[in-house]
């Protein structure tokens, strides 16, 4: 079916310190800072792309700095957790090693659920993520391991190589179990404890969700340190406008049609605390520079570009270009 969610797109995050995120995820975990722009919707904050080497989507790690924010209290009805694929195990040791390296904080201790095995790790907010292996997966034409940044200091045999499972803690399993299966189209693959394992298009890591059960905690607190919204991946215009229609029909209340120039979206909140988007797979983050120039200078669409002396003087400027190697 032509208008499927084909799998994971992108997951949008919050920081309290722009330079310091494009350190960790460029210099340290090996990620392509391929768009430095802002938040189109708080132009006073910047929004950070990191990729694969040519930005494809669901390799697509974003982050929002809105001034202000208070710190994520995590709890249930939110994102909880983002993963990021490895090869194989084996990448677990070399990671181990430059966490060690770089004072990242990590657990010790290899978790495995459902057949996978991860190593969990946080950056200087405790954002939670962890790395999964691919060992034991299966992908199709979408969801296959994506080209580490060509310029990265990471081993590339051991390189992150695209988006894994991500973590929603609830404390109501039917209703976002009806969303994702009856109205998404996901497939219950599995449940172990209180964790239950969703799959988009027979997609594999790229196209998991995996909900985890709680009620003795209270509700999350968004902040710096915590995620903002989850995007699935949609071919194009066409199946966008299917969706909008689709979730309309069946009385979400949606963002309708919007333009990020990069990509087209859709916004619903299958929960009363966590966002989801529909985003399309094009026209692509280097519309409007060069592969070698990308993520160097700040950038601004079209419709923003005559503000872009106004825009500059709220943001905290730095250097994200070759010359400022960590």
């Amino acid at each position: 079916m032509a208008n499927e969610i084909r799998g994971l797109h992108h997951l949008t995050t919050i920081t309290s310190d722009s330079p310091k995120i494009w350190n960790f995820w460029t210099n340290i975990m090996g990620l392509h800072l391929i768009k430095k722009t802002v938040n189109q919707d708080d132009v006073r904050t910047y929004h950070l792309y990191f990729t694969d080497d040519m930005g494809t989507g669901g390799s697509v790690l974003t982050f929002f700095d809105f001034p202000g924010i208070q710190k994520a209290q995590f709890g249930t009805d939110e994102i909880s957790k983002t993963t990021f694929r490895v090869p194989n195990d084996a990448s677990f040791e070399y990671w181990i090693e430059r966490f060690k390296q770089f004072n990242i904080r990590y657990d010790e201790k290899i978790e495995e659920l459902f057949g996978s095995k991860y190593l969990n790790f946080y950056d200087f907010d405790d954002q939670r993520y962890a790395l999964i292996s691919d060992e034991n997966d299966h992908f199709n034409d979408i969801t296959k391991p994506h080209a580490a940044w060509r310029d990265s200091e990471v081993d590339p045999q051991f390189a992150i190589q695209g988006l894994g499972p991500e973590f929603l803690t609830i404390n109501d399993p039917k209703l976002l179990d009806a969303v994702i299966t009856s109205v998404m189209g996901a497939e219950e693959k599995g449940r172990e404890g209180d964790f239950t394992l969703y799959e988009f298009n027979n997609g594999g890591h790229g196209a998991q969700v995996i909900t985890f059960l709680s009620r003795l905690i209270p509700r999350g607190v968004q902040g710096f340190g915590g995620p903002h919204h989850l995007a699935f991946l949609v071919d194009d215009k066409q199946a966008l406008d299917y969706w909008i229609q689709r979730l309309n029909e069946l009385g979400f209340q949606e963002s309708g049609f919007v333009d990020r120039f990069y990509f087209k979206s859709n916004y619903f909140r299958p929960t009363p605390g966590i966002l989801f988007e529909l985003a399309t797979n094009g026209p692509g983050f280097l519309l409007d520079e060069t592969y070698e120039e990308a993520g160097h200078h700040l950038e601004l669409p079209p419709f923003l570009e005559p503000y872009r002396s106004d825009i500059e003087k709220n943001l905290v400027p730095f250097n994200s270009g070759d010359e400022n190697k960590a």
